[in-house]
């Protein structure tokens, strides 16, 4: 069964496996204790920490290992805002960061310290110079990721660490998603990653410090890796997941070029889509994107469903919906882009995925779409059929439609339905209580050629105007 979403989780990398086996005999000692097993166990840590450092680009004095990729994030963001406490409280991120910055951020504001947001453009990218007037005297720590986890765009971060550098603030950088694929470039302060993202065991996360970042490690401490991650070292998890980063970077550098075939792969999955199946939104920047990442929506599908269509048909991809979370609220990615976010899609390849599986997945795409439409009562070929201009009588310059307690994508189809039931000009009110009506309605009317007017409270949910123009 093909598995496409190795932004979760990449399959564990055959050199992690023969790493993991054979270090589970040799490093399970304490690398502490000074006995022949406990030196063995700390020249194998040793060795790990001198690779991941190399690939990471810093010193293995400036590298520890933590239990989790969240785990280095809440680390690093806590001990570097401690250390700068004098500076002032004010944490800035981007909008579309990891749920583990943004969780680190609500206990920051919570405890009284301020928060400050970056917003990004349609693609999902931040401006430099957006961040650099951010960077306010009381700036106390910058955070970015190096590429979204959701969409696969690529920030810039070289720019803003030295934007960061100039005002005298520390860059951490989440780099969870391209670290596997190369080096982050910049003068970044701080850096995460997670091993189980490049094909290394779960449990194993980086946190890499740089020499001259102050830094004050908050909660209880001992003597474990340098007193920023407590508690005993998986050493043989460690080995592996150093193992397979250093394996997939000589392959980088000697072999086939690897993240350039999944690009192009990707690259036709971008085009095809929007050809076999109507009414798809591709978001993400086309171009500065990691290579194995794409994310499209689906106007007029739910989420859920469309996710269960695929794994049926043989395929594990992931989505970014509101209509897949226990929260029934869109993803803050797609929020935060403004683009569709039902019916969505994110299809991440694994090294070495045979152009077979894709060319597989773009033929069950479209019969798995048209299932969840027609389920959803989507006339088929007409999911937004029109009537004449006036064909609904005089009265008709206005209309209502009360899709109160239902969910994506249902208030959508019913504004697909009755827009043609009032003359051009004339305007058509969804009432609805959906959190994602909000992004689908006026991606929607940008799809569609139509207006939104706006949104304005209601009695119950939120009125939305949408304009007649075609």
């Amino acid at each position: 069964m093909p598995y496409f979403d190795a932004a979760s989780a990449a399959p564990l990398h055959p050199v992690a496996r023969e790493a993991l086996l054979a270090s589970l005999d040799e490093g399970w000692a304490d690398p502490a204790r000074l006995y022949r097993e406990g030196r063995r166990a700390r020249l194998l840590l040793d060795a790990a920490r001198e690779a991941a450092a190399e690939a990471v680009g810093c010193r293995p004095d400036e590298l520890v290992f933590t239990p989790s990729g969240t785990r280095a994030v809440h680390t690093g963001i806590f001990g570097a805002l401690a250390a700068r406490r004098r500076v002032g409280g004010r944490l800035l991120h981007s909008s579309v960061e990891h749920s583990s910055v943004l969780h680190a951020a609500q206990v920051h504001e919570a405890g009284g310290g301020t928060v400050s947001e970056v917003a990004v453009d349609r693609t999902g990218r931040v401006a430099a110079g957006a961040v650099a007037a951010a960077l306010t005297t009381d700036t106390a720590l910058a955070c970015l990721q190096s590429a979204n986890h959701e969409v696969g765009t690529e920030q810039p971060v070289e720019e803003v660490a030295a934007l960061c550098r100039e005002a005298g603030v520390p860059l951490l950088v989440d780099a969870a998603q391209s670290l596997p694929w190369g080096q982050v470039p910049g003068a970044w302060s701080l850096l995460t990653a997670s091993a189980h993202k490049w094909g290394g065991p779960p449990g194993v996360g980086l946190l890499a410090i740089r020499k001259g970042t102050r830094f004050a490690a908050q909660g209880p401490l001992d003597e474990r890796e340098s007193g920023r991650a407590p508690g005993f070292e998986d050493i043989p998890a460690i080995v592996a997941a150093a193992a397979s980063l250093r394996a997939l970077r000589a392959a980088t550098e000697s072999g086939p070029d690897e993240a350039g075939r999944l690009r192009q792969l990707v690259e036709r999955i971008r085009g095809r889509v929007p050809e076999l199946v109507p009414d798809v939104e591709v978001v993400g920047d086309p171009v500065r994107r990691l290579p194995h990442l794409v994310t499209f929506s689906c106007l007029f599908a739910d989420g859920e469903a469309l996710l269960h269509e695929l794994d049926r048909a043989g395929f594990s991809v992931s989505s970014g919906s509101s209509c897949t979370s226990s929260t029934l609220t869109p993803s803050h990615v797609l929020r935060a882009m403004g683009v569709l976010s039902e019916g969505n899609v994110r299809v991440s390849l694994p090294l070495g995925t045979p152009e077979a599986e894709v060319d597989r997945f773009l033929e069950v795409l479209p019969e798995a779409v048209r299932s969840v439409r027609e389920r959803l009562g989507v006339p088929a070929g007409a999911p937004a059929a029109q009537e004449p201009a006036g064909a609904a009588g005089p009265d008709s310059g206005e209309l209502v439609v009360d899709a109160l307690g239902k969910r994506c994508p249902l208030p959508v189809i019913e504004l697909a339905k009755v827009i043609g039931r009032v003359p051009v000009g004339g305007t058509v009110t969804v009432l609805s209580d959906d959190a994602a009506a909000r992004l689908d309605i006026p991606a929607w009317c940008e799809m569609r050629d139509q207006e939104f007017v706006g949104e304005r409270p209601a009695r119950e949910g939120t009125a939305y105007v949408v304009r007649r123009r075609a």
